[in-house]
């Protein structure tokens, strides 16, 4: 899973390449929503890609073109794929609301513009602080669109619940200093 010292350091793994209008019931099937979140990841992106969930390994990339992430608001899609390793997505765009829900759970949502020059398991290295994507595969370098740094902090913290806790926590213990 995305961890926050791994948003701090490069992540670099392989390139699962998909195309466009990635829907959210690819990523985790309607049809299987009552199965627990290990077992719905298993299925994640299986009706286009079967192996691709016993494939995928930690700080793996799946990239995409256009509209990522559409349909349902489920935030499972998101889960799902933050449960099978991914150190981030990256799509040409992507729906607002998987973009929301992937970011609030701690996993890289990055906008590239150009996906098509990634091929199928080409060895990436993603450097969210600098907006860096490097294909070690090809030796060719692109920038990315950053994530904004209220966002990173975020993520640093792995995702939105911790984020919060961690500054509730840290205001209570200010609080109780200054009384």
């Amino acid at each position: 899973m995305t961890s926050p010292e791994r948003i701090q350091a490069p992540i670099e793994g392989r390139a699962f390449v998909f195309g466009d209008d990635i829907d959210t019931d690819l990523l985790a099937p309607g049809s299987m929503m009552k199965l627990s979140p290990q077992e719905l990841a298993r299925h994640c992106l299986g009706a286009i890609a079967p192996d691709f969930a016993t494939s995928v390994k930690p700080n793996d990339l799946l990239v995409a073109g256009r509209n990522f992430g559409l349909g349902s608001s489920r935030e499972q899609a998101a889960v799902s794929l933050k449960l099978l390793g991914l150190g981030a997505v990256l799509a040409y765009s992507f729906a607002r609301i998987f973009y929301r829900n992937a970011i609030n759970l701690g996993l890289p949502a990055i906008i590239i513009p150009q996906t098509c020059r990634i091929s199928d398991r080409d060895r990436l290295r993603l450097d969210l602080r600098k907006g860096l994507l490097f294909n070690l595969t090809t030796n060719e370098s692109t920038a990315v669109t950053p994530i904004p740094d209220h966002l990173m902090a975020m993520m640093e913290d792995g995702g939105l619940i911790p984020h919060l806790k961690r500054r509730i926590g840290k205001g209570h213990s200010e609080q109780g200093a200054r009384t």
